[in-house]
């Protein structure tokens, strides 16, 4: 098959597709106990795509108990390592040879440009089944100094049902983050995929099935947060609930598990991160970044680098360096290789995102962008857009918007670009210009952070971790820390008897 190259080919392909839409439950597609469904909408052209089995508090337990019984049955959870590793990696396999299918599905259901999905997320995510795969036979137990006379062996062992609940905006790759590390380890897995981005998630658990991933080990189970999401966090038999989006959500599913049965919870939540260019950067290569920082993703990630903090002195410079960058970024066609933007998730986003623009006309200045626009004359598409002359304290500033938005921020002095970093009730991310090493590690020392970037923006791999401070959330994703959300220490203890006679 030929690669897609142009719309029209990706338009093509997009007309073969036909979605699994059912709930995938102990090996087999199932409509919801309930019969409801509800419609997956393209947003760049507001087209149902598919109308999507909604599931409930009914299907999230038939989900569950097919997770404990394969758990229990030791099928996948005593398996050698060396089988589960087959099976990891040829589902990795699975996915690059269905690497187009899988990018154009995100590409429908939540408006991602199909050219990065294509070449970034669908390639991250298979390259991390393969990560865990490789490093299963490479982790060793441990022995514990102890006394003459005893051995003490500690052990990682799989905690059992993981509930993951993931977020629209990468649908498979966020997905790919819970579920490697948690099968890897030995879990059987329920995930609830965000409502407006199901498909991908669906064909990923098919894709397991083929690469020989056993029954009831990965379950999916699409529906609404109110209903699905609220089962599996309440649910009486998940042992673990990892969880990727809002801090207003994620303070929900603590309150889920003290009001069920204490599940260990797993946070990955919102950020607004800082980007602080000093004076003695690189200016250009910064403002390149910065509006990649800014606007990848239609704005749409968690780290996104929302707030670019920029010395008195060479404000006036990157200003117009990230003007000239910006101004080359236009909303088009999803499917479109040469567009620069893609659509925005939904129309109900569109509105949130355009309510945080049109309150902040009246505290500050637009110097670029600040509309909703069309592309073919429908979607939801916003334009790019900068802000500055913003308070401290103004909403666009300190609260995450999820949009193509960015503010600019002037400093004076080093300490006073490090107050304004951390004025922030998140700590997810920041990055630092500078080409001083000394104010590289001071900086980056006092910014409170999970991940800093120097001299670039949200610099992330499958070895490091991945995860924030304060309100950000806690656990991290990626890297090997990641096995420590999902696997449990056991010390087993020998009494070593001495030789008679």
């Amino acid at each position: 098959m030929t690669p897609p190259s142009s719309a029209a080919d990706w338009s093509a392909l997009a007309e073969t597709l036909a979605p699994r839409t059912e709930l995938f439950i102990d090996g087999s597609f199932r409509p919801a106990a309930s019969g409801e469904t509800f419609d997956s909408i393209a947003p760049a052209t507001g087209d149902v795509l598919a109308r999507v089995s909604a599931g409930d508090a009914a299907d999230v337990d038939r989900a569950v108990r097919a997770a404990r019984s394969a758990f229990e049955s030791g099928v996948w959870s005593r398996a050698a390592t060396s089988e589960r590793k087959r099976v990891l990696l040829r589902l990795a396999e699975l996915m690059l040879e269905h690497r187009h299918e899988l990018a154009l599905l995100d590409s429908l259901d939540m408006g991602k440009l199909v050219a990065e999905a294509d070449t970034v997320d669908v390639p991250s995510a298979a390259a991390l089944f393969t990560y865990y795969a490789e490093a299963l036979d490479k982790i060793p137990g441990e022995i514990a100094p102890t006394d003459p006379g005893a051995l003490a062996l500690v052990t990682r062992e799989p905690l059992g049902v993981v509930g993951a609940v993931v977020p629209w905006n990468f649908p498979l790759d966020l997905a790919v983050w819970k579920l490697a590390p948690a099968l890897a380890a030995g879990n059987s897995v329920v995930l609830k995929p965000a409502e407006q981005s199901p498909l991908s998630a669906l064909r990923l658990a098919e894709l397991a099935a083929e690469a020989g991933l056993p029954d009831g080990v990965l379950n999916v189970v699409p529906g609404l947060g109110a209903t699905a999401g609220a089962a599996l966090g309440l649910h009486m038999d998940v042992d673990v609930l990892a969880f990727t989006g809002s801090t207003e959500t994620g303070k929900r599913f603590l309150r889920y598990a003290a009001d069920s049965n204490l599940k260990q919870v797993w946070l990955e939540c919102g950020g607004k991160s800082p980007n602080l260019v000093f004076a003695d950067a690189d200016l250009d290569a910064a403002a390149e970044k910065a509006v990649f920082g800014a606007f990848y993703n239609q704005g749409a990630v968690c780290s996104a680098n929302s707030r670019l903090l920029v010395q008195e002195d060479a404000a006036e410079y990157l200003t117009e360096a990230l003007l000239r960058h910006a101004a080359e970024i236009r909303p088009g066609d999803p499917l479109d290789p040469a567009s620069t933007l893609g659509a925005l998730v939904s129309e109900e986003h569109t509105r949130t995102v355009m309510g945080f623009i049109d309150r902040a006309r009246a505290e500050g200045e637009v110097l670029l962008g600040g509309n909703r626009t069309t592309v073919a004359g429908r979607g939801c598409f916003v334009e790019p857009t900068i802000f500055t002359g913003l308070q401290a304290d103004s909403e666009l500033v300190t609260q995450e918007v999820f949009g193509p938005v960015l503010s600019i921020q002037t400093f004076r002095d080093e300490a006073e670009a490090v107050r304004m970093a951390n004025h922030s009730v998140y700590g997810l991310a920041a990055s630092v210009w500078t080409n001083s090493l000394d104010r590289a590690h001071r900086v980056s020392s006092a910014l409170r952070a999970g991940t800093v970037s120097v001299n670039t923006v949200d610099a992330l791999s499958a070895q490091t971790p991945f995860g924030g401070f304060k309100q950000s959330g806690f656990g991290r994703d990626l890297s090997l820390h990641a096995l420590d959300k999902y696997t449990g220490l056991k010390t087993t203890w020998f009494t070593i008897r001495p030789a008679v006679g």
